[in-house]
């Protein structure tokens, strides 16, 4: 399984040394990892240096580089030039697809999203059933916004009745940006992995997003990280500590159930996702392989904090 790399100190320096990702201090190595298992790399401190060959290292195997704010949400992300073996065929398909097809493509996202909170809300106890009803009220291109009448009742179900989402807020929001990028991270390997382009979306546009595509691929995958953020409030944690950011980087290892009743790891699921995309693309037929439920939150400790 791959690692995710969260570099939150102050300072540090990051350099490749035989085939690893060194971090150090005032010219003392503090840890290293293996290139090869590198998933993603997350950078929100003050002061950290790298030498270019890190960024090529980590390009070349198709490794993105996130970089974040004071919130804890990515505010750019190096993305790889080359992926995919068909990546020119694969980008030409995505960039003439057209508006009935990106509409078709946008509500099964949006379906898959709502049912995933519903079953969020199943796995910690809680009544999703309406959530299997507003997800067939999903029409293409998602007119009636249901994506957001969903919102309004999943966070004071899975929250409490006097939780609302802010990006700038503190607490469970800061919590929740934190995992969403290491999601988004996430997301973005696999895009460039498929041969597709991160700023070409089926529905986020903003001019100034170049990651379009992979807000939208990871849109189904958000109620894991909320499943996560739920467990650490229910234990005292409200800040994102080193312990936190620890667990959320550790989402890529959460177990989904799939449609052909396997259980595949969240970064997996998220490859299957992003190729059945692709496929959509290349064919012209709307169809996308979307995770069915979370199987497990937990995994072994696999990221690297510093």
């Amino acid at each position: 399984m791959q690692r995710v790399v969260d570099i939150s100190t102050d300072g540090l320096h990051l350099a490749t040394l035989r085939g690893f990702l060194t971090v150090s201090a005032a010219g003392e190595e503090k840890g290293r990892v293996p290139l090869d298992d590198v998933g993603a790399l997350i950078v929100h401190a003050h002061g950290t240096t790298w030498s270019n060959t890190v960024m090529v290292r980590l390009s070349e195997r198709a490794i993105p580089v996130v970089i974040c704010g004071a919130n804890h949400a990515p505010v750019a992300c190096v993305w790889p030039l080359a992926g995919h073996h068909a990546q020119g065929a694969r980008m030409r398909a995505q960039l003439s697809a057209g508006r009935p097809l990106a509409k078709q493509l946008w509500r099964l996202v949006v379906a898959g999203k709502i049912r995933m909170q519903g079953e969020a809300l199943r796995f910690v106890g809680r009544e999703g059933g309406a959530f299997e009803a507003l997800a067939r009220k999903v029409r293409s291109g998602d007119p009636e916004n249901v994506e957001a009448q969903a919102a309004r009742r999943y966070w004071k179900a899975m929250f409490g009745s006097g939780f609302a989402r802010d990006r700038q807020a503190e607490g469970i929001n800061a919590l929740l940006n934190y995992g969403y990028t290491v999601l988004r991270a996430t997301a973005s390997r696999a895009i460039c992995a498929a041969g597709l382009h991160p700023t070409i979306g089926i529905f986020h546009a903003n001019r100034a997003n170049a990651f379009a595509l992979a807000d939208d691929i990871m849109e189904p995958f958000r109620p894991i990280v909320d499943l996560v953020v739920v467990d650490l409030v229910a234990n005292g944690v409200t800040a994102v500590t080193p312990d936190a950011k620890s667990r959320l980087a550790r989402i890529a290892s959460a177990d989904l159930a799939m449609p052909d009743a396997t259980v595949s790891p969240l970064d997996i699921a998220v490859q299957r996702l992003t190729h059945s995309l692709a496929v959509s693309f290349e064919t012209g037929k709307p169809g996308l392989d979307l995770p069915v439920r979370p199987a497990s939150v937990e995994a072994a400790d696999k990221d690297m904090d510093a």
